[in-house]
């Protein structure tokens, strides 16, 4: 997980954005909060990346427990998960629509420009199902 600006880290924040979403505001929740929305900048993390940075920070908060509350603000709509391959999860604090670049080379994923994707049509669904969500990822790779 890396910080993007050298901003404070805001308890007051996290628990804002705890309670926008009526979650019990536990020592872990607002721990891992801080660190993801505490200085104002969104952010895509892996479960991983956020428990490292959290014992960097001298949190004590198991790799299961991370998971859990990850899981726990996507469930309460706080977050939204970007799973790629089936195998790796990437958690984004930007929730609304928008698509986003994986570089291949170190794994990481960032924003895509929204203005620069359009879709003209879309297969119809299956009978008796409807489109809930199109998830753009683009993956990119130095040549």
């Amino acid at each position: 997980m890396t910080q993007t600006t050298a901003q404070p880290l805001s308890p007051r924040r996290a628990r804002q954005w705890l309670a926008q979403a009526d979650l019990r505001p536990t020592r872990q929740r607002l721990s891992l909060a801080e660190l993801l929305v505490g200085d104002g900048q969104d952010r895509h993390v892996t479960a991983e990346g956020l428990h490292h940075a959290a014992s960097c920070a001298d949190v004590s908060v198991s790799l299961a427990t991370v998971y859990n509350t990850l899981r726990a603000f996507c469930e309460a709509g706080l977050m939204t998960e970007i799973t790629l391959d089936g195998t790796r999860s990437y958690f984004d604090t930007r929730i609304d629509d928008h698509p986003h670049y994986y570089w291949e080379e170190d794994g990481a994923i960032t924003d895509a420009p929204t203005d620069s994707v359009s879709f003209d049509r879309l297969p119809d669904p299956p009978e008796g199902t409807e489109i809930v969500k199109v998830d753009v990822v683009i993956r990119l790779r130095k040549n």
